[in-house]
C-alpha cells in the first residue's frame, strides 16, 4: 500500500461555524482504498466535527473514507518556514518536478524516502502520486492527460494570507489599543495608504494605514526579497521571493480590507504608536452585501448620485452595479436642479454587461409667485420629446432664475414644457406635504395641490424624523398620518401613490460621509442625519409594514412598476456618432488649397514622398467626414494670421501634412528635406540621418545654384488620427492673449452666436478640501482623530461635484440645423451670470465624440512675437532656425557678452519660452545640444512624466546613449522601431501604449498581459536599454507640439541676441509675473542684493517673492550687457507696455506697485488730450487716488509736477 503525506505549499482556509476558518495543514493519501486523512488547525476547537468533515470534502472534493483530526494551535502553518521554498533547496526540485501538471502544491516529504534529499526519478512518473496532488489543489482527484498547470510559488485561489502566516483570533477595535504598547494583536479594517520604499539596504520598508468605523493607525514591516532566501533548509524569517512581492504589492491596495498581526510599539521616528505587522490576511469587506431576494422586485424613483450639489454620495458605477446585482426593473435618478449624471448613466448602464434601464429624471425647485419660495419635485422624462423638455428647463432655470445658488423653476415654464414629463410630489420640502404640515392647509386644499402632479410620493419615517424634533409633528404616529393621508388623497384622485427611499448614499454605513460634507457646509444639524440609503425590496416592505400588507406592496411594489411600465427606454445622449458642422463645399476646398500649396512649394509634378502623403492623409480626412474641421481651424488661424498674429499649433495637429499645408500649423512633418524655392528641387532622408530638416547643412540647388530651404520634422500622420486613421482630429491652437476673445467671437460669426458654447467642465472634492471638510466634523464632534482614520474618510468624501466650469478655450460646436438640447442643457459656469459665458451643462468629456471641440487657447507666445515684431519691423517668420549665434545661447553664455559666473548661469536661456526654468535649464547643460532637433528633444524631456529623471538623463550623462537617440517624445519610439525592422503596426500599438505610461505591453483589467510585443522588439534586437527606458515612461509629449513651442522659443531667442531692448520690453510686458520698480532702476547692485534677500528665505519665500526672483533675473542679465531701467516718467510712459526711450528701458505706470490697468489707461487717455498741470490735475482728470499720488512723487515718477494749479498775481 502506498500512502503519500501531502504538505500544501500555500495555505487551504476552511470556512466553518461563527465566520471564522480551519487551514489544512496536510493530506494523507490511500488513492487504492479510496481512503483520506485530513489534518486541520487553527486557534479554537471547532464547535461541530461533522460540519468540518463535510466542508473538507467539498473544498477538496474526496470521496470515499475520509477522516479528519484537528489540532488547537495559537499561530498556525509553517512555523518559521516561509510559504514557499528557496530555489537552491532540494525541496523546491521536488516540488517543481511532481508539480508541473498541478495547482501549486510542493511535496515537503514522503515516507518512504530514506532521505529527504535523495532524488529518485520513479516519483515524478507515479500517476497516483500526481492524483494525489491534483487533490492537494482543490480540484477533482483526476487528472487529465496533458493538463497543465501552474506550479512554484503562486498563491492558490483560496489562500487569504498575504504575509507572514495564518492566524486566529477576534480582531480589537483600533481605538481599544491606540495609546499604549501591546503584543499580539489582531486588528481588521480598511486598507488607506499604502506605500512600498527601498532601502540603501536594499530592504524594502513596507507602510499603510488602516482604519475601522472606531478609528485609523499606521503600520509598517521590513521586508526582505530574494530569490535565494538565505541558505539552508529554511528560508530566512520575513523573506518574499519577487513573484511573492509582486503579488504583495498587487493586493495591499488601498480600499482592501485586510486582518493583520502583530505588536503596537512607539514609533521614535513617526512620534507615535505604530503596529508591527507579522502577518497578513485577507478579510471580508466592512460593508455587509445586501441582496434583493424578491420575487417581484420594486423600482426607486427617488434618487440622487454624486451630482446633487455636495449631498449626496452614490456613483453611477456603484448603482448600477447594485441595481443590475437586485435585479430591480429600472432605477431612476433625480439629482438636485441638474442632470450631470446622464452622459455616464446611459454609458454605464447601456454596457452589455450590465443591461439596466434608467429612467432619467431631476428633482426640481418649483415656485408660483416668489422665487424665495420654492418647493421641490420630481420630473420624470417618459420619452425621447420629455428628455429634449427636461433640458429645456434645466437650461431655463439655470441661465434665468437662479436664486441663492439653486435653479428654480416657475410653473408657467414647467407648464409649457410639461409634454413627455412625469411629474411627483417629491419629499417633505415638496408642495403637498409643506402645505398638509407646515401651511396646515385643508383638506380640499391639500387635494387640489396634489392634482397637478401625476403621481404622489412618501417616504420612510426616518426621512421626515426632523419634523418631530422641530415641533412640527408630535410623534412617529404623526409622521405615519402624513403618509396615510397622501394615500387617502391619492385615492381619491385616481392617482398612484409610490414609495421613495430619496437615496443620498448607498449603505447605512454611509451615512457618516454626509454627515461630514453637510458640517462641511455649515449645516447645524448635520450630525442628525436621517436613515437616506438605498433599500432592498423587503427593506421598504418592512418601512411600510404599518400600511397593512397588500397596501406596502402596492406603494412599494406594485405603483413603482406602473411608473416605470409609462416610461420608455430613453437615450438622453445622441448614439456615439460625430455631428459635424456644416459648411458647403469646405472639403473641395480643402483640398484644393492643400495640393495648390503643395505644387507652390515642390513643384509638378509632386514628389512621390509628397504625393504619397497627402493621399494617405486626404483618405483618412475625407474618408471619415473630418475635411469640415480642418477647414475651419484654417480659416480661425487665417483669420488671426490676416490681423498680424501668429498662431502655434498643440498637441499633435502638427504630425498632418494637410494641416501644414492649410495653413493650420508651421510644423512639416515629411522627413527631413531640401526643397529650392526658385526650380522645385527636392530631397528627402528617409533613413534617420537627420533629426529634423532645421539641422540640414546648407546647401545650394543642384540644378539652379539658389540657395536651398530645409525643413522637415518626421513625424507619422498616425500620431495624429491613429494607425487606421480613423481618430476623430483634435485640433489645438494658441492664439495670442489679446487675440484670444476676437477669435472666439469669430467662431459666433462662422456658425452662429446660438450654435457655439464654451466647453464646461465639472469640479469635483479633492483630498485637500475632503481633509478640511473631516477636520471640521471632528472639531464639532469634538472627538480626537489620527491621521489614519482622517484619511479613511476622506476617501469616502472626494469626486463628489462641488462646482462647474469652463475649459480655457473649448469650444462645442452644434450643427446649425440641430438645437443644443439635442445633446446638452446649457447654464453660466458656477451659476455666475455675470461672467458672461454660456457653457454646457454637461462636462465636456461625455459629449465631445458627439460634437465638435475647438480648443482655442490664449497663449503668451504669439503675444511676445507680436510685440517684437511691431517694435523691430522684423518679421519672425523670416529668422532662420539653424543661427549659430541664438543656437549658442543653449549651451552657453558668449552670445550675451557675459560670461557664466557672472549671469549666475551657463547658459544663456533665461526668460526663453521652455527654456527658461532651473529645471530644464540643468538639461542644457546636461546635454549641450548642438542642433535644432536636439531641442525638441529636450522640449519634449521637458513636458514628459519620467521620461527625463532617472531614465533619459542616466542614459545621457553616462554615455550609454547620445541625445539624438533616448527617447523624448511618443514619436521617437514609432520611428526608431520601424527604422530597426519592426512592424509598423507593432510601433504603433508600442507607442500608444508607452506615451500613456501603460508600459510596453499594456495589461488588461485583471493585470494580465495579452500581447508579446517586448518579446517582439527583443526578437528585433532591440537594444535592452531602449526596453528599460520604455517601461519607465508614465506620459510621453507628441513631438509636434515639441516642435510647435521650439519654433516660436527659437525666434523669441534670435531677438534676445539681435535687437535685446526689443527683446527685454517684451519680457517685462508679458512674460514677468512680477516687478518692483524700486528695485529695477536702482541697476546691478540693486538686483543682486533683493535677489539675494529673496534666496535667503528659500522654500519660506511667498510666491510673489519667487516670480520677482525670475524677473531679477532677466533684469541683472539686462544689467551687464549694458542695458538699464528709467524711472516712470508721468510725460513718456505708456499705461502697460515696457518701451525704449534713449536707448533705455522705460517702464509703463503699471510698473507702480498698486496702479491697475484701468487707471493706467485713464492717465494716457487725459495725458493725451492735454499735459497734467499739477498734481491736482493728475487726481482728477486722471482718477488717480491720493495715495497713488503720493506713491509717484514719493518714487520721482512725476518730476516737477506741482502740488496745485500755480496762478500769476501780476496778470490779474
Amino acid at each position: 500500500m502506498k500512502v503519500w503525506h501531502i504538505v500544501p505549499k500555500n495555505d487551504i482556509l476552511i470556512p466553518v461555524d461563527g465566520g471564522q476558518t480551519v487551514a489544512v495543514a496536510s493530506i494523507a493519501a490511500d488513492l487504492e482504498s479510496h481512503w483520506w486523512k485530513v489534518k486541520t488547525e487553527s486557534a479554537y476547537a471547532p464547535g461541530d466535527m461533522d460540519l468540518l468533515r463535510d466542508r473538507v470534502c467539498r473544498k477538496l472534493g474526496l470521496d470515499g473514507n475520509v477522516s479528519v483530526e484537528h489540532q488547537v494551535t495559537s499561530v498556525f502553518h509553517g512555523g518559521d518556514m516561509s510559504l514557499s521554498v528557496p530555489e537552491n533547496d532540494p525541496l523546491r526540485q521536488i516540488a517543481d518536478i511532481s508539480t508541473d501538471d498541478l495547482e501549486g502544491y510542493g511535496i515537503p516529504h514522503e515516507d518512504s524516502y530514506e532521505s529527504l534529499y535523495d532524488v529518485d526519478e520513479e516519483l515524478y512518473q507515479d500517476e497516483d502520486y500526481k492524483k494525489a496532488c491534483q487533490c492537494a489543489s482543490v480540484s477533482s482527484c483526476s487528472v487529465s492527460k496533458g493538463e497543465k498547470g501552474n506550479s512554484g510559488t503562486k498563491t492558490g485561489g483560496d489562500s487569504r494570507v498575504w504575509m507572514g502566516r495564518a492566524f486566529g483570533g477576534q480582531p480589537v477595535p483600533i481605538n481599544d489599543v491606540l495609546g499604549e504598547e501591546q503584543n499580539d494583536v489582531v486588528l481588521q479594517g480598511k486598507v488607506v495608504k499604502v506605500e512600498f520604499r527601498e532601502l540603501k539596504s536594499k530592504r524594502i520598508l513596507l507602510t499603510f494605514q488602516m482604519a475601522d468605523s472606531t478609528n485609523g493607525i499606521s503600520a509598517k514591516k521590513f521586508l526582505d526579497v530574494s530569490n535565494q532566501g538565505g541558505s539552508g533548509k529554511f528560508r530566512r524569517k520575513n523573506t518574499l521571493t519577487p513573484e511573492e512581492y509582486d503579488c504583495l504589492k498587487t493586493k495591499l491596495q488601498p480600499g482592501a480590507y485586510v486582518r493583520i498581526h502583530g505588536n503596537i510599539q512607539y514609533d521614535n521616528y513617526q512620534n507615535d504608536y505604530v503596529f508591527m505587522a507579522y502577518d497578513m490576511m485577507a478579510a471580508d469587506g466592512g460593508t455587509v452585501e445586501r441582496e434583493d431576494h424578491n420575487p417581484t422586485p420594486r423600482v426607486e424613483l427617488h434618487l440622487h448620485t454624486v451630482m446633487s450639489d455636495m449631498d449626496a454620495l452614490i456613483t453611477v458605477k456603484q448603482l448600477i452595479k447594485t441595481i443590475k446585482k437586485w435585479h430591480h426593473p429600472a432605477i431612476a435618478v433625480t439629482d438636485h436642479g441638474v442632470v450631470q449624471s446622464f452622459p455616464l448613466l446611459q454609458e454605464i448602464s447601456t454596457d452589455k454587461t450590465n443591461g439596466v434601464k434608467v429612467i432619467y429624471g431631476m428633482e426640481g425647485y418649483l415656485f408660483d409667485d416668489k422665487i424665495d419660495q420654492s418647493y421641490h419635485i420630481i420630473i420624470l422624462a417618459q420619452n425621447q420629446t420629455g428628455i429634449r423638455n427636461l433640458y429645456k428647463l434645466v437650461s431655463i432655470s439655470h441661465l434665468k432664475y437662479i436664486y441663492r445658488g439653486r435653479p428654480r423653476i416657475p410653473r408657467a415654464v414647467l407648464d409649457e414644457y410639461r409634454e413627455g414629463l412625469v411629474l411627483g410630489s417629491a419629499c417633505e420640502a415638496g408642495e403637498l406635504v409643506r402645505s398638509m404640515v407646515q401651511k396646515k392647509l385643508p383638506y380640499e386644499e391639500l387635494k387640489k395641490i396634489a392634482d397637478y402632479y401625476d403621481y404622489l410620493e412618501i417616504q420612510p419615517l426616518t426621512n421626515n424624523g426632523f419634523l418631530v424634533r422641530e415641533g412640527y409633528v408630535a410623534d412617529e404616529e404623526g409622521l405615519r398620518d402624513i403618509n396615510r393621508t397622501i394615500l387617502k388623497i391619492g385615492d381619491e384622485l385616481g392617482k398612484l401613490t409610490v414609495a421613495t427611499c430619496d437615496a443620498h448614499f448607498m449603505n447605512p454605513e454611509d451615512k457618516i460621509y454626509r454627515e461630514i460634507l453637510m458640517t462641511g457646509k455649515g449645516f447645524k444639524d448635520a450630525e442628525f442625519q436621517p436613515d437616506l440609503y438605498l433599500r432592498t425590496t423587503d427593506e421598504m416592505l418592512e418601512e411600510f409594514a404599518y400600511l397593512g400588507e397588500d397596501r406596502a406592496r402596492e406603494v412599494v411594489i406594485t405603483n413603482p412598476n406602473k411608473i416605470n411600465d409609462m416610461i420608455d427606454d430613453c437615450r438622453p445622449i445622441p448614439k456615439e456618432t460625430l455631428y459635424f458642422p456644416q459648411i458647403a463645399g469646405s472639403s473641395e476646398a480643402l483640398k484644393h488649397m492643400c495640393y495648390e500649396k503643395a505644387h507652390e512649394v515642390y513643384g509638378t509634378p509632386l514628389p512621390k514622398i509628397v504625393e504619397d502623403r497627402l493621399e494617405e492623409e486626404f483618405t483618412s480626412i475625407l474618408g471619415h467626414g473630418f475635411g469640415v474641421l480642418y477647414y475651419i481651424a484654417h480659416k480661425l488661424v487665417k483669420h488671426s494670421n490676416d490681423d498680424g498674429y501668429l498662431v502655434g499649433s498643440r498637441g499633435s495637429v502638427g504630425s498632418s501634412f494637410v494641416a501644414t499645408m492649410s495653413g493650420i500649423t508651421e510644423v512639416n512633418p515629411l522627413p527631413p528635406h531640401y526643397v529650392c524655392p526658385k526650380c522645385h528641387w527636392s530631397h528627402f532622408y528617409t533613413k534617420g540621418e537627420y533629426g529634423g530638416g532645421f539641422d540640414l547643412p546648407d546647401k545650394t540647388c543642384p540644378e539652379c545654384g539658389e540657395p536651398l530651404l530645409k525643413n522637415g520634422h518626421n513625424i507619422p500622420f498616425a500620431i495624429f488620427l491613429g494607425f487606421d486613421g480613423d481618430k476623430v482630429p483634435d485640433i489645438d491652437l494658441n492664439f495670442s492673449g489679446e487675440y484670444h476673445p476676437k477669435a472666439h467671437k469669430y467662431t459666433e460669426e462662422l456658425f452662429g452666436k446660438d450654435n457655439v458654447f464654451r466647453a464646461g467642465t465639472i469640479g469635483a472634492v479633492k483630498d485637500k478640501t475632503a481633509y478640511g471638510y473631516v477636520m471640521k466634523w471632528a472639531e464639532a464632534k469634538g472627538i480626537k482623530v489620527n491621521e489614519a482614520y482622517v484619511n479613511s474618510l476622506v476617501s469616502g468624501c472626494t469626486g463628489i461635484k462641488n462646482t462647474t466650469g469652463q475649459h480655457p478655450g473649448g469650444v462645442m460646436v452644434i450643427p446649425r440645423d440641430m438645437d443644443v438640447h439635442h445633446f446638452t442643457p446649457v447654464q453660466y459656469p458656477a451659476n455666475k451670470k455675470d461672467s458672461g459665458i454660456i457653457t454646457t451643462h454637461f462636462d465636456y468629456h461625455s459629449i465631445e465624440g458627439r460634437l465638435v471641440k475647438l480648443d482655442i487657447l490664449g497663449h503668451d507666445d504669439p503675444t511676445v512675437i507680436r510685440m517684437l515684431e511691431d517694435m523691430t519691423h522684423i518679421k519672425a517668420t523670416t529668422i532662420p532656425f539653424d543661427d549659430p549665434a541664438t543656437m549658442s545661447l543653449f549651451s552657453s553664455t558668449k552670445a550675451l557678452g557675459v560670461t557664466p559666473e557672472e549671469l549666475g548661469s551657463k547658459v544663456g536661456s533665461l526668460g526663453i519660452p521652455e527654456f527658461g526654468t532651473n529645471f530644464v535649464r540643468q538639461m542644457l547643460v546636461d546635454t549641450k545640444p548642438k542642433t535644432f532637433s536636439e531641442l525638441v528633444r529636450i522640449s519634449g524631456f521637458s513636458h514628459g512624466t519620467d521620461v527625463w529623471l532617472n531614465n533619459a538623463q542616466d542614459l545621457i550623462t553616462s554615455g550609454t546613449v547620445p541625445l539624438k537617440e533616448a527617447v523624448s517624445t511618443r514619436d521617437d519610439i514609432m520611428n526608431y522601431l520601424i527604422e530597426h525592422g519592426i512592424k509598423p503596426k507593432t510601433s504603433f500599438k508600442v507607442m500608444e501604449n508607452v506615451r500613456k505610461g501603460k508600459g510596453i505591453d499594456k495589461p488588461n483589467k485583471l493585470g494580465q498581459k495579452t500581447t508579446d510585443y517586448e518579446g517582439e522588439l527583443k526578437e528585433g534586437h532591440i537594444p535592452q536599454w531602449f526596453i528599460e527606458s520604455c517601461q519607465k515612461i508614465g506620459y510621453l509629449f507628441p513631438r509636434a507640439h515639441a516642435v510647435a513651442y521650439v519654433m516660436m522659443a527659437f525666434r523669441i531667442a534670435w531677438y534676445k541676441i539681435n535687437q535685446p531692448l526689443a527683446y527685454y520690453c517684451a519680457y517685462f510686458t508679458i512674460r514677468a509675473k512680477a516687478f518692483k520698480l524700486s528695485v529695477m532702476i536702482h541697476g546691478l547692485e540693486g538686483q543682486e542684493r533683493a535677489m539675494k534677500e529673496i534666496a535667503a528665505k528659500g522654500k519660506s519665500a511667498s510666491k510673489i517673492e519667487q516670480d520677482l526672483y525670475s524677473a531679477l533675473e532677466l533684469a541683472k542679465e539686462m544689467s551687464l550687457r549694458g542695458f538699464s531701467f528709467l524711472n516712470v516718467d508721468i510725460n513718456r510712459s505708456a499705461a502697460t507696455k515696457f518701451t525704449i526711450c534713449d536707448g533705455k528701458i522705460l517702464p509703463p505706470f503699471t510698473a507702480i506697485d498698486g496702479l491697475g490697468e484701468s487707471v493706467a489707461e485713464q492717465i494716457v487717455a487725459e495725458r493725451a488730450i492735454a499735459p497734467f498741470s499739477s498734481k491736482a490735475d493728475l487726481k482728477m482728470r486722471g482718477k488717480v487716488s491720493q495715495s497713488l499720488i503720493d506713491t509717484m512723487s514719493e518714487g520721482g515718477c512725476l518730476g516737477d509736477l506741482p502740488e496745485d494749479e500755480q496762478i500769476d498775481l501780476f496778470a490779474m
